[in-house]
C-alpha cells in the first residue's frame, strides 16, 4: 500500500538520473543498456542511491541505471499507463498492497523462478511476499518494510514503578491501568486506528475480509473479529483518545510531545517529530513491539512497505530483474536497514541492527507482520473506509455484532462493486 506508516524518511531529490549515453530503446541487445527504475518519493537516500549504482555499474560495465522519483499522489494512473506502454520503465517500486490491483490488469512480468532460486523467497517476511503473490504466482519482489511499535516515555514508566515493558497483553493492560494515574494517561489510542485494530483480530484468528468461492466478503462479524474489537476497545478507555477520529486528528505526536502520556502506538519515525517538539524527551523515549497475547510471539502487525515489480512491457525486462536482486538481495537489504532505519525483506538480516533500539522493535514485530486482504479491489475500501465509522459506533457503545455485519456488508459491497 502507499508508505502512509512510514514517517521521518530521509528526504529525497526529485530526480535523481546518473549515467550516459547508448541506448537504443527496446533493444535488450545493444552493447550500453540503460535500466530505467521508478521509485518513490523519501524510500531511500540520494546517498543510498549513488552508493547503489556505482557499485552495480562498476560490477555490471555495461549497464547504466537511471532513477527517477515518483510521487505517491497520483501514482496509481501513471503507473498503469506504465503498464500499457506509455513510457514505461524497466522497475517500478510500488507499495506491497498495490501488486494485486496492478497484477489483474494483466501488465506485471512473472518473477516466481527468480524469487525461489536466486532470492531465497521462503524466508521473506510475510506482510511483504504475500501481496506479491497472487494464485502462487509471485508478481512483487520484498523491498523494505515497517511497521508499528509502541513508543513509551520511560519517566513515566519508571515513575510508575515498571521495570520492563510488556511482553503480553494481559501485563499490557495492567501496565496501562497503573500508568494511567497522578494525571497521565496509560495509553493514547485514537478510535479509528484501524491498522492496529487488524492486528488484534488476526491475533484472535479473525480477518477484515476472506476469500470464500472465489468472491470477497467482509468478516468483520466473525467471532475473531468481533473479540479484536473488544481488546481495542478495552486498551482505548485507558487514555482520552477520542473514540470518532484516527492517529491524525489530532496528530498523536503532539499529544505524546506534551509529556502527560505514557505510551502510544506508531512508527519509530514519530520519535523524532516528538522530540523536535518537546527536546525535554530526547533521550526518554523507549520502543517496545505491540505485545502478543502470550510471550511467545509479539502481537500481529500491519506491515507497510514496498515491493519491486517488473512491466511486461518493459524494455529491459532482463536487465531489471538483474536490478531487482541486487537491491532485494543480502547485502543491499543489510545497508538498507542500516542506513534507513527500515526492516529487511527477511527476518534474519535485521541483526544488522544495532543502537536503534526502534528499529530493532520494528523488526521484531514484522516477523508477526500482515497485510491487507490481497483483493484487487481493496482499494476501494480504504477510499471510503467503513471500518472506521464501525469501531466509532462500538466505543461509543453499540452493539459490537450489529455494528460489525453492517460494516461487513459495506466492505462486501466494496469488493465486489455491489
Amino acid at each position: 500500500m502507499k508508505n502512509r506508516i512510514l514517517v521521518g524518511a530521509v528526504a529525497l531529490v526529485s530526480t535523481f538520473a546518473l549515467g550516459g549515453c547508448g541506448f537504443v530503446p527496446g533493444s535488450e541487445a545493444s552493447s550500453s543498456k540503460k535500466v530505467t527504475i521508478w521509485l518513490m518519493k523519501d524510500s531511500v537516500s540520494a546517498d543510498f542511491l549513488k552508493r547503489f549504482t556505482k557499485t552495480y555499474e562498476d560490477e555490471h560495465p555495461s549497464i547504466e541505471l537511471e532513477f527517477k522519483i515518483q510521487s505517491w499522489s497520483g501514482i496509481g494512473p501513471k503507473v498503469t499507463d506504465a503498464l500499457k506502454g506509455k513510457d514505461t520503465p524497466d522497475v517500478i517500486e510500488v507499495g506491497n498492497t498495490q501488486v494485486p490491483q496492478y497484477a489483474e490488469s494483466g501488465g506485471l512480468r512473472d518473477l516466481t523462478l527468480e524469487s525461489v532460486r536466486d532470492l531465497g523467497s521462503e524466508d521473506w517476511l510475510p506482510g511483504l511476499a504475500d501481496p506479491g503473490s497472487i494464485d502462487g504466482v509471485q508478481y512483487g519482489i520484498p523491498w523494505y518494510a515497517a511497521n508499528r511499535v509502541v513508543i513509551y516515555n520511560k519517566d513515566l514508566f519508571e515513575q510508575a514503578g515498571i521495570k520492563t515493558p510488556p511482553k503480553t497483553r494481559d501485563e499490557w493492560i495492567a501496565d496501562s491501568e497503573q500508568l494511567n494515574r497522578n494525571g497521565n494517561q496509560g495509553i493514547y489510542l485514537a478510535g479509528q486506528n484501524w491498522y492496529v485494530l487488524a492486528g488484534f483480530i488476526w491475533d484472535e484468528g479473525g480477518e477484515l475480509a476472506e476469500e470464500r468461492g472465489g468472491d470477497w466478503e467482509g468478516a468483520l462479524d466473525s467471532p475473531g473479529a468481533i473479540r479484536g474489537m473488544n481488546f481495542y476497545k478495552e486498551l482505548q478507555a485507558l487514555g482520552d483518545g477520542p473514540k470518532d477520529a484516527d492517529e491524525e486528528r489530532p496528530p498523536q505526536a503532539k499529544v505524546f510531545a506534551k509529556g502527560d502520556v505514557a505510551q502510544i502506538i506508531s512508527v519509530p519515525g514519530a520519535a523524532a517529530q516528538i522530540e523536535q517538539l518537546n527536546p525535554e524527551l530526547k533521550g526518554k523515549l523507549g520502543y517496545f513491539p505491540i505485545p502478543g497475547k502470550t510471550a511467545k510471539a509479539p502481537g500481529s502487525v500491519f506491515t507497510g512497505g514496498s515491493d519491486l515489480i517488473v512491466p511486461e512491457k518493459a524494455g529491459r525486462r532482463s536487465a531489471g530483474i538483474d536490478v531487482i536482486k541486487a537491491l532485494a538481495g543480502r547485502k543491499w537489504q543489510e545497508e538498507l536497514a542500516r542506513t534507513m532505519s527500515y526492516v529487511p525483506n527477511k527476518p534474519g538480516l535485521a541483526r544488522v541492527i544495532v543502537g536503534q533500539e526502534g528499529t530493532a522493535a520494528m523488526a521484531h514485530g514484522a516477523t508477526k507482520g500482515r497485510a491487507t486482504p490481497n483483493s484487487p479491489q481493496w482499494a476501494n475500501v480504504e477510499a471510503v473506509n467503513p471500518i472506521k465509522p464501525y469501531m466509532t459506533a462500538v466505543l461509543q457503545g453499540g452493539d459490537p455484532q450489529e455494528e460489525a455485519k453492517a460494516a461487513s456488508k459495506k466492505i462486501t459491497d466494496r469488493l465486489t462493486g455491489g
